[in-house]
């Protein structure tokens, strides 16, 4: 009995010492001062940054589900999208209403980052608008969806215009180039002074303070106690004059935002960044596997499934037309879309949805190109096997497959290239893959960020092309 005690105890701290050496999982959202805070708070806390995740909602259910422990969040966004209240909460209220959801509000980090409206026309407050009906508005598409965003804001002011959505950091080159008239701000954003943007003021009062803190699982604290230990070092360390610097930085020094963070943090001066430092950085291995293991990982499962389900429309005519338009279907709904469907629906965010996006975007070369492999075999040669007394198993594979399988192999090619281009999407939910960098490039509007994941995409792309053409040559020449 007593050994059987020691053991358990020794298998207890066996793995309370595993999961001590695990670091805290830090998320962000898809614009430039999230990222750079995401890299602060992991570099304080030398943990694990899950970077441009992508909206509130992506956020939130990432730590209910246990993907994450901690992002940084602002007061107002916390009290409009995900308690759902207009009222106007302080922090202590704030946390323990986010109680019943497992979550929890700490450490101010000393600034705050309110939403506004901006123009470079003669125009001093928002209810300016509502005698402009002309006024071409462009806005980021979360602020568009958001409670505390454009329905709320419409509805205050009583404004006539539409909007059009707009990703935030392309904004900035559109009301500057005149093609919208006003955009909305983060009150830190480094390029307002830069484009001598206006910011109209808020005379009905209607956002909120969006004051800078963590949110995070209920439970981080206790299961991280020295990162959150770290993270008390930064309650309120950042003003907001340091914070337009550090976005600055990164937006107009087009200076790396792990830099960014390890500047501030007292690690020296950052460098810019080049195209080729940008293509060889350091996480070019990570994002590779990751790529490559989205790619062939989501391109197996739809080979094993397309396959076999090619054959069946093939040998059971009346389950053709169903069986392709079902996986035609999927081609027709945009890879963002589904991925934001499957988040809900698996309970995660990153890999799994990606998988199964992935996978779905495959089944339909695949199984395509079996069911045109198979009915283009001559119908002398499957008369010709039933007349030798092969059953029907024996004529699909020693006649109909080995026919077919150049076709079949065509469609797993085309699968395959679609996916490497499909993957890069992945990023926007944590997957992972080039597509980190273009998300990051695009938060940015920074060409080399954006070339840096692009251009090794495009090669993995011609790569998977030319080891699959080079296969099919070796299949054409071994005898059928």
């Amino acid at each position: 009995m007593g050994t059987r005690r020691l053991g358990v105890f020794l298998l207890l701290v066996a793995a309370c010492a595993v999961h001590a050496q695990e670091p805290i999982r830090v998320g962000s959202k898809r614009f430039t001062e999230s990222y750079i805070l995401g890299e602060i708070l992991a570099q304080t806390a030398r943990g694990q940054h899950k970077a441009g995740l992508g909206n509130t909602a992506i956020l939130v259910a990432a730590l209910e589900n246990d993907a994450i422990d901690v992002y940084p969040e602002y007061t107002g966004t916390i009290i409009n999208e995900i308690l759902r209240t207009e009222e106007r909460l302080q922090l202590a209220e704030i946390n323990r209403r986010l109680a019943r959801l497992g979550l929890a509000a700490s450490t101010p980090l000393g600034f705050s980052n309110n939403y506004a409206l901006g123009t470079r026309r003669d125009l001093r407050a928002i209810s300016d608008l509502t005698r402009l009906p002309e006024l071409r508005l462009g806005f980021s598409h979360e602020f568009l969806g958001r409670r505390d965003g454009w329905p709320g804001l419409k509805a205050a002011y009583g404004l006539p215009q539409q909007p059009r959505g707009l990703d935030h950091g392309l904004a900035y080159e559109a009301l500057a180039a005149g093609e919208i008239d006003v955009m909305d701000l983060y009150s830190t954003d480094a390029k307002i002074e830069r484009y001598r943007i206006a910011m109209l003021a808020d005379d009905r009062h209607y956002f909120p303070a969006y004051d800078a803190v963590l949110l995070h699982r209920a439970d981080a604290p206790v299961r991280y106690p020295q990162a959150f230990a770290a993270f008390a070092r930064l309650q309120n360390s950042i003003e907001r004059r340091t914070m337009v610097r550090l976005n600055a930085r990164a937006e107009l020094d087009k200076v790396p935002f792990a830099e960014v963070a390890r500047e501030y943090l007292g690690g020296g001066p950052a460098s810019k960044r080049t195209l080729r430092a940008a293509l060889f950085a350091p996480d070019s291995g990570r994002l590779l596997a990751e790529h490559l293991g989205l790619v062939f990982g989501s391109l197996m499962v739809a080979a094993l499934i397309g396959v076999p389900l090619g054959v069946l429309a093939a040998k059971v005519g009346w389950l053709a037309q169903p069986v392709l338009a079902l996986t035609g279907l999927v081609q027709t709904i945009p890879s963002l879309a589904l991925l934001a469907f499957l988040i809900p629906l698996t309970g995660r965010i990153g890999l799994w949805p990606a998988l199964i996006a992935l996978f779905l975007y495959a089944l339909l070369p695949i199984t395509r190109n079996t069911h045109a492999g198979l009915a283009q075999v001559p119908r002398g040669l499957l008369q010709a096997g039933t007349a030798l007394g092969l059953l029907s198993k024996d004529i699909l594979y020693r006649i109909e497959l080995p026919l077919a399988r150049e076709t079949i192999m065509a469609g797993v090619k085309t699968s395959a290239v679609i996916n490497v281009g499909t993957a890069t999407i992945a990023a926007f939910i944590g997957a992972g893959g080039f597509g980190e960098r273009i998300a990051q490039g695009l938060a940015l509007n920074d060409h080399t960020v954006l070339l840096a994941g692009a251009l090794p995409a495009a090669a993995l792309a011609l790569a998977v092309h030319a080891a699959f053409e080079l296969a099919e040559r070796c299949l054409a020449r071994r005898p059928r």
